[in-house]
Formats: structure tokens, C-alpha cells, sequence
């Protein structure tokens, strides 16, 4: 199993929507690097931090779960979406997505300020200058640590 923090604005997308549709495709990713990891990477079972990203504290609001594979992002051929990418083709996508579900709150929002404090996740990419992915991986460790925060 693999461990992975997920990032969304809770303007575009909470932890309270998640919870409304049960399960969601994560869509509109347009980073290379985070596409990679989606695409080859997560697997059906892997665990994921919800994060809540650009608002009043941000920080690990919860707990969600893959539940489908990296798959071609549909968004990215439709003139009409959001994220469309013209120089995208169904025959060699560009960008994938996989698919959450809902599986928990956490008992209080882990904020990124009290994050950066604990010297044991130093080297979480969360926490690291510069760092701005929407995926990003999370050690064993370092998941173990934040849920023994909550």
C-alpha cells in the first residue's frame, strides 16, 4: 500500500463534497509530475491526506481512498470543460486521473503551520520551500506520524 496527500481548494472541491458523492474521479490535474504518479503509481487501496489547500488554514482535513487506477482524464478532449487541453488526443492521452472515495474526517484539521513545526516531517515535500505538486507522495512514516497528531 502506498500513502499520498491530495490537495483541492475547498471552494472547488471539500472534503464535504467527497463525502456528498462517495466517490469521485480526480480530474484536471495538469502537472506532469503528479500526472506520473496517478498514472503509474497509485494503486487500488492506496490511502490519501485530503488536504484543503489556498483558504484560511490550510491543512489535512481528512482521509480518502483510491479506488480506480490511473485512467485518461475525459476533460482534457472536451472543448467545454475546464481543463480542456487542445494538443491532448484520446489516442495518447495526456493527463489521467484516478478515482477516491470518502473514508473518514479527521478528529480536527492537521494545519500545514503545525506540520512544518515537527522536525520529523522535514522531509515531507509538504512541508518542503517551493513544493507546490496537487499529489505528492507521503512515507510511512511520516502517515503514521500525522495520524498520531490528530
Amino acid at each position: 500500500m502506498n500513502y499520498w496527500l491530495m490537495k483541492s481548494e475547498p471552494d472547488a472541491f471539500s472534503l464535504d463534497d467527497l463525502e456528498a458523492v462517495a466517490q469521485e474521479p480526480w480530474d484536471g490535474v495538469r502537472n506532469y509530475q503528479a500526472r506520473n504518479m496517478m498514472r503509474d503509481q497509485m494503486q487500488v487501496g492506496d490511502r490519501v491526506f485530503f488536504y484543503h489547500s489556498n483558504c484560511k488554514v490550510p491543512g489535512i482535513v481528512g482521509l480518502a481512498e483510491v479506488v480506480r487506477e490511473g485512467y485518461p482524464d475525459p476533460t482534457a478532449f472536451d472543448p467545454e470543460a475546464n481543463y480542456y487541453d487542445p494538443k491532448s488526443d484520446p489516442d495518447q492521452p495526456r493527463w489521467y486521473m484516478v478515482d477516491l472515495t470518502f473514508k473518514r474526517r479527521l478528529k480536527r484539521t492537521i494545519s500545514l503551520q503545525e506540520l512544518k513545526e515537527h522536525p520529523e516531517l522535514a522531509d515531507m515535500p509538504l512541508v518542503r520551500r517551493g513544493n507546490r505538486l496537487s499529489v505528492m507522495p507521503v512515507s510511512a512514516a511520516d502517515w503514521n506520524f500525522i495520524l498520531g497528531l490528530e
